[in-house]
C-alpha cells in the first residue's frame, strides 16, 4: 500500500455520503481523480485489504425491519440451500461459518410481519430450520484502525 491507499482506507473508515457520486468528494479530498479512487478501491477489495465495502443503511430507521438468522445446513446441501436463501430479495447478505450453525444471513424487510413470512418460506423451501436472532439492544463501537 502506498500513502494514497493508506489515506483512502483511513478515510473510508469514517464513511462516505450516500449520493449520486459518493466517491467524488473523497477523491477530491485525497487529491486524486474519481476513476483512480474507484480503481484503488477495486484493487484493495481484490487483494483482500478491504472487505464488505458498501453503504450501511438503517433499515429500522427507514421504517423497515431486520433480523440476523442462522441455519444448520448439511455440508453436501450448502450450495443448494445458499442459492435458495439468496433468491429472496430480503436477504441482505449470507455467509458461511465453521460452526454447527454454518449459514448466517441478514433479512432486511419492509415491515416486521415480512420477517416471519420470509423465514417460513425459507424453511419450507430448504427443509432447514431457521434460528431468528432479532436485535434486542444496540451498542455502537466506533472502531477504526489507522493504517
Amino acid at each position: 500500500m502506498d500513502d494514497v491507499d493508506r489515506a483512502l482506507v483511513n478515510r473510508l473508515q469514517r464513511g462516505i455520503d450516500v449520493c449520486g457520486r459518493p466517491f467524488a468528494p473523497v477523491a477530491a479530498a485525497l487529491g486524486i481523480g474519481e476513476s483512480e479512487l474507484v480503481s484503488r478501491v477495486a484493487r484493495l477489495l481484490g487483494e483482500g485489504r478491504l472487505s464488505r465495502f458498501g453503504p450501511m443503511y438503517d433499515v429500522a430507521g427507514m421504517g423497515g425491519a431486520f433480523t440476523l438468522a442462522a441455519m444448520s445446513v448439511p455440508e453436501a446441501e450448502f450450495e443448494r440451500v445458499a442459492a435458495l436463501v439468496n433468491a429472496h430479495p430480503e436477504v441482505a447478505h449470507n455467509y458461511e461459518r465453521e460452526h454447527a450453525l454454518n449459514m448466517w444471513f441478514v433479512l432486511a424487510c419492509e415491515c416486521a410481519d415480512d420477517i416471519g413470512r420470509t423465514i417460513a418460506d425459507i424453511e419450507r423451501e430448504t427443509g432447514c430450520a431457521v434460528l431468528d436472532l432479532p436485535k434486542l439492544e444496540e451498542y455502537h463501537l466506533d472502531f477504526r484502525i489507522e493504517v
